[in-house]
């Protein structure tokens, strides 16, 4: 199943969402874990991971907390 990335427009914060495509073209509106806000904007993440047999990265990009909005690993 997909994982969406958003960005609360209230808060900032940045969460993932997972969903089917059919729930993605109904139309997501994701609820901010942070502060339960309800308007948000999708975020495109910046790369792919892949993980190996045992859920180590191995490839792709992943992000530290540190870099800020639109960073999603």
């Amino acid at each position: 199943m997909p994982i969406y990335c958003f960005e609360c427009t209230q808060c900032h914060a940045i969460f993932e969402v997972q969903a089917t495509f059919k729930e993605k073209e109904a139309g997501l509106e994701p609820e901010c874990p942070h502060c339960k806000g309800r308007q948000a904007r999708q975020i495109i993440s910046g790369g792919l991971i892949i993980r190996n047999l045992e859920g180590v990265s191995i490839s792709g990009l992943a992000c530290n907390p540190k870099d800020g909005p639109g960073c999603c690993g």
